[in-house]
Order: structure tokens, then C-alpha cells, then sequence
């Protein structure tokens, strides 16, 4: 198959080009250029926020299946919708569990949960600005996932609310790093007074599932992807101390900001869906040990410091 993939050229989406690649799949990366294209792909570089310049790339090209792992506001949605009109015959569009952020569910989310019939779009918004999609992060993925889903789209769609990643030595956020460097000095871990599990996913995992979303199968719709097992920060900090010594030390705050992977609201997934139309996950007690021992015997320059809000590459 022909396969498109915009940006993606780092974390599970680097895995994601790998394994197309090894399977035979003629892949086209389409990014702004300012990193070195993988090798064995055809590279076109422009900004995709650039409508006029999406055209011209994109000139006389058309591809079995487009594979968007950066749309992250309905305006670039928009572009997309128009742009791709009739150069592609699905699209599959990387979305977040965040798109879950106003639920506090005791039981796993399902996909219908949210209806994007009747989500808000606002195209006006200011999405160019990183502070505000910084912190509109999943706001942005669920209106970008409206824009695919209302009447017009030229195109079959899909979807996949990936769950928070772990593991690789190419973690970037961070956030690993976070946890081991308090353990380790027994400095505190702020968390919510009433701290939920969450649903989490292997980097190699999802790199997998994405890699099946776009050339085995033709599913439409939003898919939930994430490994069985939801996890609570408890369980990530134990596996942390196995590995690197020290002590957790939990704070549990009202107010405030807390430690990643600690959530005040209850929204893990359900994966239902996926594993009914056939990609079976695993459970996140066989990966868990494996995916963080990867991040922590990283180099410094491997995983810098800092907390992105999601990591969708």
C-alpha cells in the first residue's frame, strides 16, 4: 500500500514508519523538514498549516491511506479535510484519551461517550498560540476530530484515542525521569487526595495498532487504544524503585499542580472496540518493568527534562 504519513518522525511514530516499511508499504513522510527523513521513505516538507503549500506538495499525489499523527486543532483538521479530498481513500487520525477530559467515569469510557455530532467548533480560536493549545491540548483533538466527523468529509475516517505511552529510550517528555529522580533523593511526589488509575499503552504496542490501523483493517470512526490494566501512580513509582533504589514519597495535594501520571478524575478506556474488530493488546503487567527500564538506562541526552502534556509522534 501507498501510505502518507504527516510528522511522525519520532517516538512510536518512528516505530510506526519501521514497521510499514518492513512490511513492504511504500511510505511518504510529510513534515517541515526540520528533521532528517527516515530512511527508505520519500520526504516532502512543508507546513502543513500553509493550505496553498499543502496543495503544491502534494501535487499529482494520491495514497492508499493518510496517517496524521500532528493534527491538533480543527483549523489544521479543516485544511486536511479539504486538502485531501480525493487524494486519499481513508485517513486515520492520531487523537489522545484526553479528548476525554470532562468525564469522571467509575467504569472505562467507551467510545460513544463522546459525540462529536454534537461537539463545539471554533476555528477562530487562537490555535497557532503553544500556550493556549498547550492548554487546550485535548479541547483541540476533540474539535479536530468533529471537523472528520461532520457531513462533507470527502473521505472514510478514522480515529485512535491513544492512551498515556511508556517505554523507549527515546521518551521525551520526561516524566519517567520525573519519578526517579524523587524516589531516588525521597523527594515528594505531589497527587491528587483521591488519586484514579489510568490507561496506559506500550510504545512498541502502539506503534503496532497504529501500523494495523492503517493497512489491516478499514474500521471508521474513533477506536480507543491502550493496553489491558489500568495502572495507578503507585504501581508505576514501585516498579521505579525496583529499578533505581529510594523511596516514594506521596503528598497528597488539594489544590495545585501534581506529578504526572496522577489523575483527580477517573476516565480510563475501554478497548472494546478495537479487540471486537480483531488487534488484541496485551496486559500492562507484561511491559511495564520492560518500558521503564528502557527510559531510565537512557542517556541524559535521550531523555531530556521537562513534562509534555501528551506525546503524540
Amino acid at each position: 500500500m501507498d501510505v502518507l504519513i504527516i510528522g511522525g518522525n519520532r517516538y512510536f511514530g518512528k516505530r510506526l514508519i519501521t514497521r510499514l516499511l518492513d512490511a513492504g508499504h511504500r511510505v511518504t513522510v510529510f513534515n517541515r523538514g526540520s528533521s532528517p527523513a527516515p530512511e527508505g521513505v520519500v520526504p516532502l516538507v512543508a507546513d502543513r498549516n500553509d493550505e496553498a503549500a499543502l496543495e503544491t506538495a502534494l501535487a499529482g499525489r494520491t495514497f492508499d491511506v493518510v496517517v496524521d499523527q500532528v493534527c491538533y486543532t480543527p483549523r489544521q483538521a479543516d485544511i486536511a479535510r479539504r486538502v485531501f479530498a480525493g487524494r486519499t481513500r481513508r485517513y486515520v487520525m492520531t487523537s489522545t484519551v484526553e479528548v476525554y477530559a470532562y468525564e469522571d467515569s467509575a467504569t472505562p469510557v467507551t467510545e460513544d461517550v463522546l459525540d462529536l455530532a454534537a461537539q463545539p467548533v471554533d476555528l477562530g480560536l487562537p490555535w497557532e498560540d503553544p500556550a493556549f493549545l498547550e492548554e487546550h491540548y485535548g479541547e483541540g483533538k476533540r474539535q479536530a476530530e468533529a471537523v472528520f466527523a461532520a457531513a462533507g468529509t470527502a473521505f472514510p475516517w478514522a480515529s485512535v484515542r491513544v492512551a498515556h505511552v511508556l517505554g523507549g529510550a527515546d521518551d521525551f517528555t520526561g516524566r519517567v525521569a520525573h519519578y526517579a529522580e524523587r524516589i531516588r533523593s525521597g523527594s515528594p511526589v505531589a497527587v491528587p487526595v483521591v488519586n484514579r488509575p489510568a490507561t496506559y499503552v506500550y510504545v512498541e504496542e502502539i506503534a503496532a495498532f497504529l501500523a494495523w490501523a492503517a493497512v489491516g483493517t478499514e474500521f471508521t470512526g474513533p477506536v480507543n487504544a491502550h493496553s489491558h490494566g489500568p495502572l495507578t501512580t503507585a504501581d508505576i513509582c514501585r516498579e521505579i524503585e525496583r529499578l533505581v533504589g529510594g523511596r516514594t514519597v506521596f503528598r497528597k495535594v488539594e489544590v495545585g499542580e501534581v506529578s504526572p501520571f496522577s489523575f483527580a478524575r477517573a476516565y480510563a478506556m475501554d478497548n472494546s472496540r478495537a479487540e471486537g474488530l480483531g488487534f488484541r493488546f496485551s496486559h500492562s503487567s507484561e511491559w511495564l518493568g520492560t518500558a521503564l527500564a528502557e527510559t531510565l538506562t537512557a542517556s541524559p541526552a535521550e531523555t531530556p527534562a521537562g513534562d509534555a502534556t501528551e506525546v503524540e509522534v
